[in-house]
Order: C-alpha cells, then sequence, then structure tokens
C-alpha cells in the first residue's frame, strides 16, 4: 500500500466521520471525495483490513450506543440520526453488533465502542520485519501500546481501558507483555499466559494486518516464551457480524476451533495452535472470564 492509497482513505475516514448522522454507503463516499468506488473498495480494505461498509456500520453503531448511555433521545430517533428509517431495523442492527436490544444496553448504562475512528498513517514504509524486531515491553510503552488498543478494538468486545491498563502493567512487571516496533511505530502488541500459554491478547496495527506480524510473533512466542507448549486464544464465533476477519487470519495461522465460551457475556470460541498437540480437555463453557494479564 503506497503513500498515494493512504491519503485517499484518510480522506474517505474524514468524509465518514463528518457525515455519520445519516445513511452512508461506498458510492455516497466515493462521490464525497471524487474518487472510483471500486477502486476505493479496495483501498479502503487493504488499508485498514475491513471493508468501508463494516466501519461504517461499527462506527454508527458505537455513535447510537454513546446516545443510548449518554442522552434521553428516544430510540427511534437515535435510529434515524444512525441512517435506519425504522425503529426495528436499527433493532436488529444493534442487536447483530451488541449482541443485546438498544433498550437493554440504555438499561445498563455501560458504554464502550465497536469501533473507534481510524487514524490512518500516510507514510507506510516500514522495511523487512524480522523476529529482532519483537522486544518485552516496558512501562514507558504504555501510551503507544494504548494508542493501538484504541486502533484494534474492533477486535475486542467490552474491552474496559482502565481495567486493561492495570493488567497490562502486571504483564509488563512480569514479563508477558512483548511489543513490535518498527522505525519508532508500534506495530503489534501481545500479552501471554506463561501459565495457560494462553493469549490474552493480541494486536496489530490495522495497516499492517496483512505483512504476517501474527505469524512472526506466534513464531516468537513458540521459540522463546512458549517452547513445546499449546497456545490458545479466543475470538468471534463463526458468522458473528461483528467479526472483521479475526477468525480467518487464526484460521491461516493453522489455529484449531476448539470450545464456544462466553466472556464477560459475549459469545466466543477457543482456537488452539498447534491443533494436533493433546491438551488437557477439562475446559468448560463459562458465562464470564478473568483476565490474568
Amino acid at each position: 500500500m503506497g503513500k498515494r492509497a493512504a491519503k485517499t482513505v484518510k480522506e474517505a475516514v474524514s468524509y465518514i466521520e463528518e457525515h455519520l448522522d445519516g445513511k452512508l454507503t461506498l458510492p455516497a463516499v466515493a462521490e464525497g471525495i471524487h474518487y472510483s468506488k471500486y477502486h476505493l473498495h479496495r483501498m479502503f480494505r487493504e488499508t485498514t483490513g475491513m471493508t468501508m461498509h463494516d466501519y461504517i456500520l461499527r462506527r454508527q453503531m458505537t455513535e447510537a450506543a454513546k446516545l443510548l448511555v449518554f442522552s434521553r433521545r428516544p430510540v427511534i430517533e437515535i435510529g434515524y440520526v444512525c441512517g435506519y428509517e425504522s425503529q426495528q431495523a436499527f433493532t436488529a442492527a444493534f442487536t447483530a453488533m451488541y449482541k443485546i436490544p438498544p433498550a437493554e444496553y440504555r438499561r445498563r448504562q455501560t458504554f464502550y465502542p465497536l469501533q473507534l475512528r481510524f487514524w490512518i498513517r500516510e507514510e507506510t514504509g516500514i522495511g523487512r520485519i524480522e523476529k529482532s524486531d519483537v522486544r518485552l515491553a516496558e512501562m514507558d510503552d504504555i501510551p503507544e501500546w494504548m494508542e493501538l488498543v484504541r486502533l484494534v478494538i474492533d477486535g475486542y468486545p467490552y474491552l474496559d481501558e482502565t481495567d486493561y491498563i492495570r493488567k497490562l502493567k502486571s504483564a509488563i512487571r512480569q514479563k508477558r507483555a512483548l511489543i513490535l516496533e518498527k522505525k519508532k511505530e508500534t506495530l503489534g502488541v501481545l500479552c501471554f499466559s506463561r501459565k495457560t500459554g494462553e493469549i490474552e491478547f493480541l494486536g496489530v496495527h490495522p495497516q499492517y494486518r496483512n505483512v504476517g506480524i501474527q505469524r512472526l510473533f506466534l513464531e516468537v512466542l513458540l521459540e522463546t516464551y512458549l517452547p513445546e507448549q499449546k497456545i490458545s486464544i479466543t475470538t468471534y464465533r463463526r458468522k458473528d457480524r461483528a467479526d472483521t476477519g479475526y477468525r480467518r487470519e487464526l484460521l491461516e495461522l493453522g489455529f484449531a476451533e476448539r470450545e464456544l465460551l462466553v466472556e464477560y457475556g459475549y459469545p466466543v470460541q477457543r482456537f488452539v495452535y498447534p491443533p494436533d498437540m493433546k491438551e488437557d480437555t477439562a475446559h468448560a463453557n463459562t458465562t464470564g472470564k478473568e483476565t490474568t494479564f
């Protein structure tokens, strides 16, 4: 992906952010920035790791969730603001993403974003990425780490930043947090459990989801930190509309599907690597999970 593509996608994101309170489509955005919708579709996906449709849907649902918690506007009005012509259509879309209907979300009074605004880097040349670029994270890395977390929040439902930072500090002290940097840019972060072999958090910069960073992290874990140990991770269940491609990425890495779980009230599935290694099968479905990192 070149500088021109990044600049175009940056313009598209700005246009979307300025028009979230209405019906947004790929043709409308393309017309708004005077660009071919076919090329824009390809550029957007290559640059952000998700389709424009998914980005728009997740951003509008996030803004809707914010209004449900922090305003008293009627649900039907919030739906109209997000471009839906009926409360029924808005409720169906919101429930597919948040797993509870708007009225129940408002009753719980706990806001969390599905998608924050993408901030696109126009300078994208990073050169060859190697294992030596991965190191143990330090406390000084937390601000840059959290900037990346906010960019990849689409992969982590119910992410509570305050709780996350507390656990991140513990992981850094225990040397269970890895960071990948290149040219002073944080491209990937990972927290893991030495005891269970679980990847508790894996985030890769959206602009670099397709350059092999996930596999590099996996190799570093297997060679240095978790040798001869089964590695596990949880992600979205099959056909979850909120998934922007995380299941596919794990399968392409060679992970195998295992049991269905519920973490923090969200339906997920556990994946393991390598798939042919014997493991303790005593895992049970759960209605919650205490992340240990």
